[in-house]
């Protein structure tokens, strides 16, 4: 019966070290998403992204036509 209690406490102490690894390596990956560095490559990116779908791009350049029309209307008057 004690070899089974050391069987036990040799498993017992491989599961908590594996879940002290798992427990680190969650650690390690929240610290870099949280990297302010990150977050803003990461919201740059999906800005471009948003900005460079079709319908985001056509209704920019259609909204700086306008303008760039209201500015030279303003010029020559």
């Amino acid at each position: 019966m004690g070899g089974h209690v050391a069987r036990n406490t040799e498993s017992i102490e491989r599961d908590i070290e594996a879940a002290r690894d798992q427990l680190a390596s969650t650690l390690d990956e929240l610290s870099v998403r949280a990297n302010p560095k990150r977050i803003v490559e990461s919201t740059k990116a999906s800005i471009l992204e948003t900005l460079n779908t079709p319908a985001v791009k056509f209704s920019l350049i259609g909204a700086g036509a306008v303008v760039a029309v209201l500015v030279v209307r303003s010029i020559l008057k």
